[in-house]
């Protein structure tokens, strides 16, 4: 599979983190972690052990917006990573297949 690489300036980065942290502060965040539950593996958690995640990483071009990041749990936000949806997907398909 190849990758999807865009280059992604410093500034850029910083830009998006103050907004993901600006995002985190609004009561929209707010209601999706009050639900408790893991974009990815569907398990309940208390608010305070989801992250954010952005589906498309920060690093790879993807933006603080409200269509692009999800709650988390820390362990599937550890293990996606900086990988793109499709790329977790792909992914989940193998270790499923080790399973």
């Amino acid at each position: 599979m190849s990758q999807f690489i865009i280059e992604v300036s410093t500034q850029e980065i910083s830009r998006e983190k103050e907004k993901a942290r600006e995002l985190r502060r609004t009561r929209w965040w707010k209601n999706r972690i009050a639900r408790g539950i893991c974009h990815y593996c569907g398990g309940t958690f208390p608010p305070g052990e989801l992250t954010m995640d952005h589906l498309v990483p920060i690093i790879r071009g993807g933006r603080s917006t409200q269509g692009n990041v999800v709650p988390a749990c820390k362990e599937c936000n550890s293990r996606k990573g900086y990988l793109l949806p499709l790329e977790w997907q792909a992914y989940l398909e193998t270790v499923r297949k080790q399973d």
